[in-house]
């Protein structure tokens, strides 16, 4: 196997057993399956968690009856070019955040907000995105938007604003990243949600390469 470029970065969560998940999703558990011990011939595991498990994207169907689900995202949406951002502590990440970036942008924005790179419990209390940010960064190009919080909306939103926001302009949603100590900055996104097509959201593995090492 070659060896990792320098500068590779895994920013997935790690799942341990019961980690926190949106309250009222089941816990994420691995429970023994086949074990050698017991005479096997090999150990396995039953694996019982939501979609929206750790660092996971959301599918449109997710927050649209009549959108996409997974299988019909095309994957390379989720691979390629992308900026890593430090947002301003706050309840919302703002429009305002756009003009401080670069112009052009690339199709990928990736939001550290402040998450620590373990929950021991739910964040209750995380940044959320505001629509009006959502809709000035399609008008800038952006395609999908990544952050570190579990939810685009704050834990208590009935209405799903920025959720529908992303509906409204085609943009995709990858949620539950783990930045924390990454520094802003260009990068290469590589991020391979599990194949559930029918799905309305998967786990997914995210890794960020130096910018400019995928055509």
């Amino acid at each position: 196997m070659p060896d990792l470029p320098a500068g590779f970065r895994d920013i997935s969560r790690s799942l341990p057993d019961f980690h926190p998940n949106w309250p009222g999703d089941p816990p994420f558990t691995v429970t023994p399956g086949a074990r050698m011990a017991q005479g096997d011939s090999v150990n396995t595991g039953v694996i019982h968690t939501s979609t929206h498990t750790g660092t996971h994207v959301d599918a449109p169907w997710h927050y649209g009856d009549d959108a996409p689900k997974l299988g019909q995202v095309p994957l390379e949406r989720y691979l390629g070019e992308c900026l890593v951002v430090h947002t301003p502590p706050g309840e919302f990440v703002t429009a305002e955040l756009l003009g401080h970036l670069p112009d052009p942008l690339p199709p990928r924005l990736l939001l550290y907000t402040g998450q620590p790179a373990h929950w021991l419990t739910f964040p209750e209390d995380f940044t959320a995105l505001d629509p009006a940010f959502v809709y000035a960064a399609a008008r800038r190009g952006v395609r999908l938007i990544g952050t570190d919080s579990p939810s685009v909306d704050p834990l208590t939103s009935k209405t799903l604003d920025a959720h529908h926001a992303f509906l409204d302009t085609g943009m995709l949603i990858l949620e539950g990243l783990n930045l924390s100590g990454v520094e802003p900055g260009e990068y290469t996104l590589i991020c391979l949600p599990l194949p559930l097509t029918e799905a309305d959201g998967a786990p997914a593995r995210a890794v960020l390469l130096p910018a400019g090492l995928l055509p």
